[in-house]
């Protein structure tokens, strides 16, 4: 079988004309692990209930039923529930967690008869950009196994481009998803906050998480997220009815001010020569202007760990999780949690509690959700004269592993993701060709950022994105 050429749509087509059956799909991504994950080591377990998951979706085959995602089989993020197996956000703290209930885009996957392959590599609470912060070793991109596969949803980026799965999940906190899809050229798709439950995630930071598809195509990130998308009376932040907009058109904004320092020369040649095809084709660019985006970084560096330190002091030890004996309740606290966290954790969470603590409140964490609103204001400001706003997913190809040992450098990694976050806005990265880097043709990826609720603009233009490549 040609896993390799294989998408969600042409495999859901070929096991509705029974070209072959689920468990024929599901065993020749089996295989693939077998043969090729040891070298890229994008799964922390494999389930050994996926062929008897693709038995059911045969049986309703059998029986003339159908959708797009019923056989299909899935890449899951370590940090999504799936009721019976393990959940450990790829950190010690837990490495022995079995979920006791399904996420609810867990739920909706299965409701379409999706095959679960197994739970994929990340970095440990999704803090990173590399998947180097992961416990349980690195993931390699499949494209350079020197190199990172990127973060926090490395695994399941990796996942996909090494055909070890037909599609994933990930969670994409501030470029989680879009990141690594660049890295490891797929599709990595971001919606808009509050479209997907996060029920069942493990939280990050609760204002600033959603969950996303990695796949091959456009069109297969479309298709999982018709899965998953709506209203969840488990999840506060989920919006109720959301009213998607059509396609809103072909004029593109560019906020080349904000490009000019940082980005590798070979990645803004592909990135100009992608808007000269866009425009060859319809579409109109405009230079715009975001005047306060530079201080994106900076606000998502405070908000983030703020919120991860509230969310993460759950994990004391006590209730669920590891548990390290100490000579008092205190002492009981320090010893598990210094014992679960690695260092990347423990540095998020001291800098979230020192933002957040008497007498730095206002200065820093109030200030920064002022300028989070200015921003989005700015967004908002810029979507009235365009329909799509456009940049480089990154700002270089994927970082050979251990080369950006300065946080400060891996957190640079994320300064044209981040805003989508902070706004609250959908955005995807599409593949847009390859640049050379150390000897290899490494991928590097195309964003478009859209209004809320616009996803429709975003798979339109990514799939003329896809065409002009």
């Amino acid at each position: 079988m040609d896993t390799e050429n294989l998408t969600i749509k042409s495999a859901s087509e070929a096991l509705r004309n029974k070209d072959f059956s689920a468990v024929e799909l599901t065993e020749s991504y089996l295989k693939n692990i077998e043969a090729n994950d040891k070298d890229v080591r994008a799964y922390l377990e494999v389930f050994d209930d996926a062929i008897t998951s693709a038995k059911e979706a045969d049986v309703s085959f059998s029986k003339g039923e159908y959708s797009p995602l019923l056989g299909i089989p899935l890449a899951i993020k370590d940090n999504i529930l799936i009721k019976g197996h393990i959940a450990s956000a790829a950190s010690k703290m837990l490495e022995n967690y079995k979920a006791t209930y399904d996420a609810t885009v867990i739920s909706r996957l299965r409701k379409e008869g999706a095959v679960f392959l197994g739970r994929v590599n990340m970095d440990e609470f999704a803090m990173g950009g590399s998947t180097e912060n992961s416990a349980f070793g690195v993931t390699k991109n499949p494209h350079d196994l020197s190199r990172v596969s990127g973060g926090s949803s490395g695994g399941s980026a990796a996942a996909v481009a090494a055909s070890l799965a037909l599609g994933a999940l990930g969670s994409d906190t501030g470029g989680s998803v879009r990141q690594p899809a660049s890295y490891c050229g797929v599709v990595g798709f971001k919606p808009t906050y509050g479209t997907v439950s996060r029920n069942g995630l493990i939280a990050l930071g609760s204002s600033l998480d959603q969950i996303g598809p990695l796949t091959k195509t456009v069109e297969d990130s479309e298709i999982i997220f018709d899965a998953i998308k709506g209203a969840d009376k488990m999840d506060s932040t989920s919006l109720r009815d959301p009213v998607y907009s059509p396609n809103g058109g072909k004029v593109v904004g560019v906020p080349r001010g904000f490009l000019r320092n940082g980005v590798d020369n070979e990645v803004m040649e592909n990135f100009e020569r992608t808007l000269r095809s866009l425009e060859s084709s319809g579409y109109t660019i405009k230079e715009i202007e975001l005047p306060n985006i530079k201080a994106s970084l900076a606000v998502y560096y405070i908000i983030m760990p703020a919120e991860a330190s509230t969310n993460l002091s759950r994990f004391d030890g006590m209730r669920y999780g590891l548990h390290v004996n100490g000579a008092s309740l205190i002492d009981d606290y320090k010893e598990s949690r210094g014992a679960g966290f690695g260092e990347e954790v423990r540095r998020r969470i001291l800098l979230g509690t020192y933002v957040l603590s008497s007498g730095y409140y206002d200065a820093y964490y109030g200030k920064a959700t002022a300028v989070r609103k200015i921003i989005t204001n700015d967004f908002l400001e810029a979507f009235k004269r365009v329909d799509l706003i456009a940049t480089p997913t990154t700002p270089s190809t994927a970082f050979v592993i251990g080369e950006k040992a300065d946080p400060l450098s891996m957190y640079l990694e994320d300064i044209f993701t981040v805003s989508s976050n902070l706004t609250g806005m959908p955005s995807i990265s599409i593949p847009m060709g390859t640049v050379p880097n150390g000897g290899r043709d490494l991928p590097i990826g195309f964003q478009f950022i859209a209004p809320h609720l616009h996803e429709k603009s975003l798979f339109e233009g990514g799939k003329d994105v896809e065409a002009s490549i």
